[in-house]
């Protein structure tokens, strides 16, 4: 799985503005200097974010970013689909969509069970989770097997 420099950037903008208190607002610039993100991407994500209704904004003095509910409901999967889309696609189709015939034919099933384990990862991180530094234990035991840290 490829994860793009924006979703990055979005993931690392939600935990910026959950490590604020919930009623205070956070300012896009102070987001971009601590997380060194490009002002101007930076207000396409807080778009794309907004459009999904992950944060809410205010403009003015006391104007700024907050999330649009607790860090706790807020799936890294969700993230992943307000800025890119669906998880996994294959030619830029779901999985189930696609067909294929002859030798090929079981191929479909694979993509499905990629799709499914990708989701049993990004849908049960939330962002409450990595700012409590609290990730769910299954996440912990897959990257304490050291051939998780081995390229390949």
């Amino acid at each position: 799985m490829h994860i793009t420099a924006k979703v990055d950037y979005a993931v690392r903008t939600l935990l910026e503005i959950a490590m604020a208190t919930p009623e205070a607002k956070i300012k896009a610039d102070a987001i971009a200097t601590a997380q060194r993100i490009p002002p101007k991407v930076l207000e396409t994500v807080l778009g794309e974010l907004r459009r999904a209704e992950l944060v809410v904004s205010r403009r003015g003095p006391d104007g700024g970013y907050s999330l649009a509910r607790p860090a706790s409901e807020i799936s890294i999967a969700d993230v992943i689909r307000a800025i890119e889309g669906p998880l996994a696609s294959v030619r830029g189709q779901r999985p189930e969509d696609v067909k294929y015939s002859g030798a090929a034919e079981p191929l479909q099933r694979v993509w499905i069970a990629l799709r499914v384990n990708i989701r049993s990862v990004l849908e049960n991180v939330t962002v409450g989770d990595i700012v409590a530094d609290g990730l769910p234990e299954f996440v912990e035991a897959l990257t304490g097997d050291p051939g998780a840290w081995a390229r390949r």
